[in-house]
């Protein structure tokens, strides 16, 4: 089964880590426009940021709604580590959708009687399956026009918030 261009850039980008200490874990940002994604990025440094769907947004939005906010992210600020996160609730087939597009990691409940079917799909397509969201700075309700929510979002993205 093919992959997008997305998810081999994912890849990419992953394994030019290389040897030595194993990098640290992004943080996650929650997003839900292309302006909050590409401050996230803008912000992130060379840690890089896990750009994270609201919940469920992979059933109501769908996964090419949210890989073209990624795309536009990446656009504005290339050369950022970033790896999007589909957030698909308790639907199976919004997780499939998601993988077959492309999506690297999703986040499924491991409660859906189908997880392990769509999980042995994401190990074939080398995707990942997350059983639940992680910890991640909803930046939804900030107003990202002020410094103050600049601020908050990168000591968030620093490891300090």
């Amino acid at each position: 089964m093919a992959t997008g261009m997305g998810q081999r850039r994912y890849d990419e980008a992953e394994s030019e880590a290389g040897g030595g200490d194993p990098p640290a874990p992004m943080p996650a940002v929650t997003v839900h426009a292309a302006a909050e994604a590409t401050l996230a990025l803008a912000l992130a440094g060379e840690r890089g940021v896990l750009l994270l769907s609201a919940p469920n947004a992979g059933g109501f939005l769908g996964p090419a709604w949210f890989l073209a906010i990624v795309a536009a992210a990446r656009a504005a600020m290339p050369g950022v580590p970033h790896k999007p996160v589909l957030d698909c609730a308790d639907a199976p087939g919004q997780a499939l959708a998601a993988l077959r597009a492309g999506v690297p990691e999703v986040v499924l409940d491991p409660a859906c009687p189908a997880f392990a079917q769509v999980a042995a799909v994401a190990a074939a397509l080398g995707a990942r399956i997350r059983d639940r969201r992680p910890r991640s700075l909803d930046l939804g309700p900030l107003d990202l026009t002020r410094a103050g929510a600049w601020a908050k979002l990168a000591a968030w993205l620093s490891g300090a918030g």
